[in-house]
């Protein structure tokens, strides 16, 4: 090969984990950081008409926000240059190339868009930019289709600036690479420099560009990466392990120290805040062959065991798999809850006539109960109260009511009377299961079916003399703050938690509204809002804790 180069997409790539909302002081330490770095290109960020910022961001409303607010000097020897999604920017708005505006603009599409992006590469080109070809999901194109895009690249983009092989679900083995690389070696115009971007759902990132750096060729090689794999999911190749490589083997001049420097002060500050690295959800959803968003929005419901993950995503059809669609993952999702339907009418005559009239103490597993146990045993010991615990065995109840697949076993070892759905109980052997469809909510295509969902909504049906609450801690970010087991913790965001925390406020709202609903142990569902309806407290007057959660 003739020339090696790298091109860090920290700044870009790694912006899809904070929102791009890196703030001007770390845009201008990683900016500086990757400059001492020798890195070869730097990528800037991503330019975006409609969700893009001034400044403060990565994600820019246009080309010229950058020069004006952000890359106010450029390095000698360095080229500067910009992602486009393809349809996020108007290209006739992209005002012509100047010394101090960025050097490049990469344009990223889909398969189905690729005869569309060909004029706008033009167009960048005669404005004075270098063009950068990027295919996404590259994988997916048959021979004879990437080899139509490159004969479309040869005949109208014989001076762009690179094309790349694009590893958009980090799916790609070795013999991928090896397999696309020939063919596109072979075929495209022999000036032009072949660049690769990987994802690491296979934690392959590394392996893969040894293999393409070991690819026989003249050609010109641009590998991307990122400080410390800094990216959305998996993350991507790391900065720091490739330029050490190329200084081994390459006799690159790369300077390390200012990147180690980087990740202890900045990135490592952005880790601890937005995770990204290999976890089991991006795993599936590389052999899965879809965009990572779906194995996150299954996995992080916490309903279903891994396993049924997996199988809800080799349910995606093949058209939605590129991109995550969240109204079509919910229908999904609900269509393979669904699956096992069930009458249970005769289950619920049963249920309203232990219930009706009675009062009813539903323990969640919050956190609370291991604090409150005292004030639950004493409700446990009254012959007016009915039962059910939620999803635990912490204590001896008349009904245990079981939403997840993990704690079916268990519980019917315990000899507890069972109350379960129709989407993890397939047998008929559970005196009273109930109908998945029938008992969940759905509000503005989210679907909303934990354990304290489904119980309460078949209670408002039933129509017990009042429930009792315990263990309905509220959810926090803090995972140990919201079960009363370790066991149970499961990751909630903050934006998940806050969403979580209000539905509930709302549906307990709702319920109290006829049915009287009392907290037996403290709860965000009431403190959120300040509460505001038929509900009464009937634990001591204590201070409420910021992390309270569950």
């Amino acid at each position: 090969m003739k020339t090696i180069k790298v091109l860090d997409v920290t700044l870009r790539d790694g912006g899809c984990v904070n929102n791009f909302n890196f703030g001007q002081v770390y845009m201008n330490h990683i900016l500086s950081s990757l400059e001492q770095s020798n890195v070869d290109v730097i990528e800037l960020g991503y330019i975006d008409e409609t969700k893009g910022s001034e400044q403060g961001r990565t994600q820019f409303c246009n080309e010229q926000v950058i020069s004006k607010f952000f890359l106010k000097k450029k390095k000698r020897g360095v080229m500067y240059v910009a992602m486009m999604d393809f349809g996020k920017f108007n290209i006739e708005n992209l005002q012509p190339c100047t010394a101090n505006a960025i050097d490049g603009i990469r344009v990223a599409f889909h398969k189905k868009d690729w005869k569309n992006v060909i004029p706008i590469g033009r167009k960048i080109i005669e404005k004075g930019y270098k063009f950068f070809i990027q295919p996404m999901i590259t994988l997916r194109y048959s021979d004879r289709e990437l080899l139509d895009l490159i004969d479309a690249v040869n005949s109208d983009l014989p001076d762009a600036a690179g094309f790349y092989i694009v590893d958009s679900f980090g799916e790609m083995r070795s013999n991928d690479i090896i397999r696309i690389m020939h063919l596109i070696d072979k075929n495209l115009f022999s000036n032009m420099t072949l660049g690769f971007h990987s994802h690491n759902n296979l934690q392959l990132s590394y392996a893969n560009a040894m293999a393409l750096l070991a690819f026989d060729t003249n050609r010109n090689i641009m590998l991307d990466s990122s400080v410390m794999g800094m990216g959305k999911g998996a993350g991507n190749l790391n900065t720091e392990l490739l330029l050490e490589h190329l200084n081994l083997y390459y006799g690159k001049k790369y300077k390390i120290s200012p990147l180690l420097e980087l990740i202890d002060n900045v990135i490592k500050v952005i880790h601890s805040e937005f995770y990204w690295g290999y976890s089991v959800e991006y795993y599936l959803s590389s052999m899965n062959h879809c965009t990572p968003s779906y194995a996150s929005h299954f996995y992080n419901k916490h309903m279903l065991p891994i396993d049924q993950v997996s199988e809800l995503l080799s349910m995606i059809s093949e058209d939605k798999k590129v991109s995550f669609d969240k109204e079509y993952a919910e229908q999904l999702y609900r269509t393979y809850n669904e699956r096992q339907k069930t009458d249970d009418s005769v289950v619920v005559e049963k249920l309203t006539e232990i219930l009706s009239g009675k009062a009813v103490l539903l323990i969640a597993p919050g956190k609370k109960i291991e604090t409150e146990s005292a004030r639950i045993d004493t409700l446990l010991q009254n012959p007016e109260i009915i039962s059910i615990s939620l999803n635990n065995l912490k204590f001896k109840t008349d009904f245990v009511f079981v939403t997840r697949a993990e704690m079916l076993e268990s519980t019917r070892e315990s000899g507890e009377k069972i109350i379960a759905p129709s989407n993890i109980m397939q047998d008929t052997d559970c005196e009273y299961r109930i109908d998945y469809k029938r008992w969940i909510k759905v509000i503005s295509e989210k679907t909303f079916d934990s354990s304290g969902v489904l119980c309460l909504n078949l209670l408002n049906f039933i129509h017990p003399k009042e429930i009792l609450l315990a263990g309905f801690d509220g959810f926090s970010v803090d995972v140990n703050e919201n079960y009363y087991s370790a066991e149970l913790r499961r990751p909630v965001d903050k934006a998940m938690g806050e969403m979580k925390n209000e539905f509930m406020k709302a549906f307990i709202k709702e319920i109290g509204e006829k049915i009287p609903v009392k907290f037996v142990t403290e709860s965000l569902y009431k403190k959120i809002g300040g509460g505001g309806y038929n509900c009464r407290v009937i634990f001591r007057a204590v201070p409420f804790s910021e992390g309270a959660a569950a």
